[in-house]
């Protein structure tokens, strides 16, 4: 998989390691809470869980696929889908 390609259209995700990651900001704290809770929505559907660390109304959000040892295609999936639910909430 060439992870660059697929990183360049997904603006806002960087490459670390086996992981790829973005910061989200939120209009206030509840809208941020309302993300999280539409991206574990759709985490579950997927079986496929991010990292998510909370602070006020920002995001820090992580993939990568342990089991595989690294990205899959189920990352690129999952960070298009929460790219969608943060632009629904303003982020």
């Amino acid at each position: 998989m060439d992870v660059d390609s697929r990183l360049a259209g997904l603006p806002g995700w960087r490459r670390e390691g086996d992981e790829i990651r973005r910061t989200l900001t939120a209009p206030d704290f509840p809208a941020a809470i309302r993300i999280v809770d539409e991206i574990a929505v759709k985490a579950e559907e997927l079986g496929h869980h991010p990292d998510i660390d909370i602070r006020w109304r920002t995001l820090h959000l992580a993939l990568t696929t342990h089991d595989a040892g690294g990205l899959t295609e189920l990352d690129f999936t999952l960070a298009a889908l929460i790219d969608d639910i943060a632009a629904k909430h303003g982020a």
